[in-house]
């Protein structure tokens, strides 16, 4: 396994490229749909669908038994190196890191950076021989459980991240792209400041500096002084949200609500704000 230390777990493509032919190194691209994969993927990597692979139909994440298959048959081993990528690829990140794996990174950028900095693409599905993976016991420490943020919204050293949208803060749709149905409440949780996800990166799809990260929090109250709960919809946005501040920022308190608003706002007893 690649040694790191806990500020190299942001890496750019041209990381990547030097390390294509290390075994140790498996890249993993993590979305809601596998069409922009099988259109063209970085050589080597390999597809984990968000809703099939990592998430339960409760859109919960999936239980170290499921999570220990799918890493066997990924051909991952305790000592290899996971870079994820993709649309989802924080919650790949924050996951593994939950269940204590040693050698997870986060590529920075998008497919158009990928290729300028040295990546090429391929439509080759690449083949694994399979692994045996046994998690450790989870870090409770990166998660919290609907019980802690219902305690959180009054307390005074704690803080809420919604990394949604604005019109999903302000209740005029449930999920991204769709307004609430049937049980489903719109809304945010009380007391909640809303830092959407995508204004922490810069158009080519790159993450903003850490001094331009720090001030945009900074605006919206997120110091490093907070016990912080982030949330979204289903955990994607609510993990990069928890990456950023942890990994690139430095700050000590942050924890991942991955139930989020699928569960929150689908509950008849949870308090929901406009």
């Amino acid at each position: 396994m690649i040694t790191l230390s806990e500020t190299d777990t942001l890496v750019d493509a041209a990381w990547v490229a030097a390390r294509l032919t290390d075994r140790d190194v498996r890249l993993v691209e993590v979305d809601v749909s596998r069409s922009a994969y099988d259109a063209g993927h970085l050589d080597g990597a390999i597809f984990w669908d968000l809703y099939k692979d990592l998430l339960q139909p409760s859109y919960r994440i999936i239980e170290a038994p499921a999570l220990e298959q799918l890493l066997s048959r990924s051909g991952i081993a305790p000592k290899t190196t996971i870079v994820f990528h993709g649309y989802a690829a924080a919650l790949g990140v924050w996951l593994l890191t939950y269940y204590r794996h040693r050698g997870v990174l986060l590529l920075d950028g998008s497919r158009k950076t990928w290729q300028a900095g040295g990546l090429t693409m391929t439509t080759t599905i690449p083949v694994h021989a399979p692994a045996t993976y046994r998690l450790s016991e989870p870090d409770s420490t990166i998660r919290a459980m609907r019980d802690t943020v219902q305690e959180a919204i009054d307390a005074p050293h704690s803080l809420l991240l919604d990394a949604r949208s604005d019109l999903e803060y302000r209740g005029e749709r449930f999920w991204p792209s769709l307004p609430p149905q049937g049980n489903e409440r719109a809304g945010h949780i009380p007391g909640a400041v809303l830092v959407p996800a995508d204004t922490t990166c810069r158009e080519d799809g790159t993450f903003k500096s850490p001094a331009e990260l720090r001030a945009l929090y900074a605006d919206h109250g997120v110091t490093e002084n907070k016990d912080i709960i982030t949330y979204c919809t289903v955990g994607g946005r609510a993990s990069q949200a928890w990456f950023l501040p942890t990994h690139v920022l430095g700050y000590p308190s942050v924890r991942v609500y991955d139930g989020s608003w699928a569960e929150w706002g689908t509950r008849p007893d949870t308090p929901v704000a406009l």
